[in-house]
């Protein structure tokens, strides 16, 4: 009975586990091509390389991973939560379709449940790492200069209370939704594809090239609202105390009619080489780590 017990419990979490493993893991990799597509989307100037070379000359490599333990800490709780909801909303429909494979709408709908639900968890860490990337881009006197992801997130209760780490999370939520329904919709829906083309069912081909391809839907879909939410989350008080933004809806407005449709693209080849090996490499990861727990007896 315990032993039944324990693999009942681990079938449970085993999805959230590998997704948050796998998010990690890519995040690692990835964390300094996120650090300079921020410096882009807050008015830095010239090519992603340029960009990346004057933040080592100003403030070291290690300026370029500043941040992480805030990237690791949304990992483990934001990609926890969407992979395994998404999984297990995926299982669900299937058995409600007799086994059959989901139509691509009822996969675009798991996708954006649970990039929703996922994005509300992993928010406060998300506001964390934007306002540590964009710290050092603030004149000396307003930096915050947090010493971690710990510090920030007690500074920012305690300058905006608890609500002040949910700054953002209509646009980041929204974000996440289109970003999700673009991943793990193209994903599946590219895979079954592929396998019926002839490749081997769970083979690298598949398993690649499904990732890859959800890449790149997922970075087209997402970067409008990546770039409205990270405008809300950096936005500092106007010499009048008010704010240059009412919210998402208002600065999306602005946006638009003072800079043009365009904008929200800002940064889009940094962006999409960013989220596109974020995307595949989470994906790959995600099939590795379900290969080698079969593999075991998991």
């Amino acid at each position: 009975m315990a032993d039944g017990n324990k693999t009942t419990v681990w079938t449970a979490i085993k999805p959230f586990v590998n997704g948050g493993a796998s998010g990690m893991m890519a995040t690692c990799v990835i964390q300094p091509i996120d650090m300079v597509k921020v410096r882009l989307q807050l008015g830095a100037q010239g090519s992603p390389i340029a960009v990346a070379s004057a933040i080592v000359k100003q403030d070291g490599f290690g300026a370029l991973y500043k941040g992480l333990s805030a990237g690791l800490l949304r990992q483990a709780t934001y990609t926890t939560a969407r992979l395994g909801i998404f999984q297990g909303l995926s299982d669900y429909l299937k058995k409600r379709n007799d086994g059959k494979p989901l139509p691509l709408w009822q996969k675009a709908g798991a996708g954006l449940t649970a990039g929703g639900l996922g994005a509300l968890v992993g928010s406060p860490a998300d506001l964390t790492l934007i306002r540590m990337q964009a710290d050092s881009t603030l004149p000396m006197a307003s930096r915050r200069n947090y010493k971690g992801v710990g510090d920030a997130m007690v500074r920012i209760v305690k300058e905006d209370g608890a609500i002040g780490l949910f700054r953002g999370a209509g646009p980041t939520v929204v974000r996440a939704m289109a970003l999700n329904m673009g991943m793990l919709a193209s994903n599946d829906e590219a895979k079954e594809m592929l396998e019926k083309a002839g490749f081997e069912k769970g083979g690298q081909a598949v398993v690649l090239g499904g990732a890859t391809i959800a890449g790149f839907f997922a970075a087209a879909c997402s970067l409008p609202f990546d770039f409205v939410k990270t405008r809300i989350q950096k936005m500092e008080p106007n010499p009048d105390g008010t704010m240059p933004y009412k919210g998402p809806v208002d600065c999306a407005l602005k946006t638009m009619r003072e800079e043009g449709l365009l904008k929200f693209y800002t940064g889009f080849p940094t962006y999409c080489v960013r989220i596109a090996p974020h995307v595949t490499m989470t994906l790959v990861a995600l099939e590795a780590l379900k290969a080698y727990e079969k593999k075991i007896g998991l």
